[in-house]
């Protein structure tokens, strides 16, 4: 059983009269392209490798319509301009799971992101699936379907590719399509359907795939760690591997190891020999690298003070202020508990601690973040609102600022001493 080249295969269907294709010469291109030209959208996920490369290897494209799945072979199409031409037409939606590294490799091939976008796994943070479900669980959770996992580490740059392999490509967009389907009605039917423009808006802003080597000492862990003319040292060495790794098309580690580079900037050599001291730079480093590697340090080294990089200086909470954290966050969680929302998609401690602090102008104040619970939080902090416990249960009720008290306690009370009773008690 194989998937067939532009025919009705024989595998197995969901839906039964789904078409499942095998493409990889110009021909069966074109006239998958002319398939797909009246879509008003299209699931695609793809398979690449890049354990080897600092560029992911394009290794195949699986893409799907209500009828059609199709599994794209780039290592054998010298040119896939008809299909990224449609990729790339904004008039049709792309619909995608957990899309980042996707997002990626389509910015490193085509210097630009398909637009608009639909991801799949941010939506259902919105259903009740919690944060960050992967691809086969809410297959499982949506669909009751349960995936084959068997191909997960497969070698996708080998071929030929065998009739697993297929079928494991293509289920990435067979399910995809259905779930799409049911997320957009949910979506509408909660009054949701607009809710996740700013978040898909984010996803595709080109800035966050440049990767501009001036930036690339941030992706460092423990970069922290220094501090001063050490920062700007890192920064130089740093932007000086990106530029080699990208040139080789090699893996940043396969230049100089994040550790190496650390110990260099700290130690900061000034000359072949000193560089042979520093733990993690071993011959090969030396020998390929050596000299330039002693360049760049004295580049960075001889940088003004002034242009030397900071870093983001660490939020600092008094244990008052940690406490409204706590609070605020406890908020966070009830609102999400209310409307089936992950509380990790709504905000941040991060974010939540900068809120304490004063700053407004954070992503859980605006949109439909601040209609849910953003705006809440604000007002709990100007004590316009108030927190209750009752029955067990958290609620928040609004504060008479002259009286100083809940609102809902004055008009209980003034109704007690008249000797009606409250609508709410009312049985």
């Amino acid at each position: 059983m194989v998937i067939e080249e532009l025919s009705i295969s024989s595998l197995t269907k969901f839906p039964p009269d789904i078409q499942e294709y095998y493409v990889d010469t110009p021909a069966q291109l074109i006239e998958l392209c002319e398939r797909l030209r009246a879509s008003r959208w299209l699931a695609l996920d793809t398979e690449f490798m890049r354990e080897k490369t600092y560029y992911a290897q394009f290794c195949l494209l699986q893409v799907a319509t209500e009828d059609l799945v199709a599994c794209v072979d780039p290592l054998a199409l010298k040119d896939l301009g008809p299909l990224l031409e449609l990729i790339y037409d904004r008039t049709i939606i792309k619909v995608m799971h957990s899309a980042r590294q996707d997002l990626e490799m389509f910015y490193d091939l085509c210097g630009a992101l398909p637009q608009p976008l639909f991801d799949t796994q941010i939506a259902a943070t919105l259903l009740g699936y919690g944060d960050q479900v992967g691809y086969a669980n809410l297959v499982q959770g949506m669909l009751g379907v349960e995936l084959d996992k068997s191909h997960t580490r497969t070698d996708w740059a080998q071929r030929p590719l065998d009739p697993e392999q297929l079928r494991y490509a293509a289920d990435d967009v067979r399910y995809l399509v259905h779930i799409y389907l049911q997320q957009c009605a949910e979506l509408e039917r909660k009054g949701r359907g607009a809710w996740l423009s700013d978040d898909f808006a984010e996803l595709t802003d080109e800035q966050r795939y440049a990767n501009s080597p001036l930036n690339a000492w941030r992706r460092i862990r423990q970069a922290n760690t220094l501090k001063g003319v050490q920062l700007a040292v890192l920064r130089s060495l740093a932007a000086w591997r990106e530029e080699r790794a990208k040139a080789a098309n090699k893996p940043r580690k396969w230049i100089v190891s994040d550790e190496a580079l650390l110990e260099l900037a700290r130690w900061m050599p000034v000359d072949t020999g000193t560089l042979a001291k520093v733990r993690g730079v071993d011959a090969q480093v030396l020998n390929r690298s050596g000299a330039e590697i002693v360049t760049v340090i004295r580049t960075g080294k001889g940088l003004p003070k002034e242009q030397w990089p900071k870093l983001e200086a660490p939020l600092r909470l008094d244990a008052r202020q940690e406490a409204l954290a706590d609070t605020l966050m406890a908020v966070v969680r009830m609102r999400g508990l209310e409307n089936a929302v992950s509380p990790s998609i709504l905000t941040t401690r991060k974010e939540l601690e900068q809120l304490v602090l004063g700053q407004h102008d954070i992503a859980i104040l605006h949109g439909w973040r601040g209609a849910l619970v953003g705006h809440d939080l604000l007002a709990l902090l100007q004590g316009k609102l108030s927190l209750r416990v009752r029955g067990g249960d958290l609620s928040i009720t609004p504060v008479d600022t002259v009286a100083g008290e809940p609102i809902s306690d004055r008009r209980n009370q003034s109704a007690s001493e008249s000797g009606l009773t409250p609508l709410n008690e009312h049985k």
